[in-house]
C-alpha cells in the first residue's frame, strides 16, 4: 500500500486496530489505529529493538518509568529490554505504525 492510498481508519473509543504491514524473517512492521481511551500495555522485547512511528494524532508513549505526550510526525525508538507501550488520552484516533527488528529468534 502506497501512501496514496491511505485511509484514516474508523476506530471505536477504547478500541484498537492492527494490521501486519511488513514481514520478513527478521523484521515486522505494524500498524496500529488507537480509539480514544485506547492502551498498548507495556511490553518489552529482550531481543529487539522497537521503533514507533506516530503518523496521526498525539500518542502519550510509555518508556520504562516516563511518559511523553509525541505528536505526529513523531519518531520514538525503543532500546532492546525497555518497557514500552502507546496510550490515546485525546478524544482523536490515533495512528502509529511499530517495527520490530529483528524479530526474536532470526539471525
Amino acid at each position: 500500500m502506497g501512501l496514496d492510498q491511505y485511509e484514516p481508519p474508523a476506530v471505536e473509543p477504547g478500541a484498537i486496530e492492527s494490521t501486519e504491514l511488513h514481514v520478513t524473517d527478521d523484521a515486522l512492521v505494524k500498524l496500529f489505529a488507537l480509539g480514544p481511551g485506547a492502551e498498548l500495555s507495556a511490553h518489552e522485547h529482550a531481543d529487539s529493538s522497537n521503533v514507533f512511528h506516530i503518523l496521526e494524532g498525539t500518542v502519550t508513549v510509555i518508556q520504562g518509568d516516563t511518559e511523553e505526550a509525541v505528536d505526529a510526525p513523531g519518531v520514538v525508538f525503543h532500546e532492546r529490554g525497555v518497557p514500552h507501550g502507546a496510550r490515546n488520552d485525546t478524544d482523536a484516533i490515533a495512528v502509529l505504525t511499530a517495527s520490530l527488528c529483528p524479530l526474536p529468534g532470526s539471525g
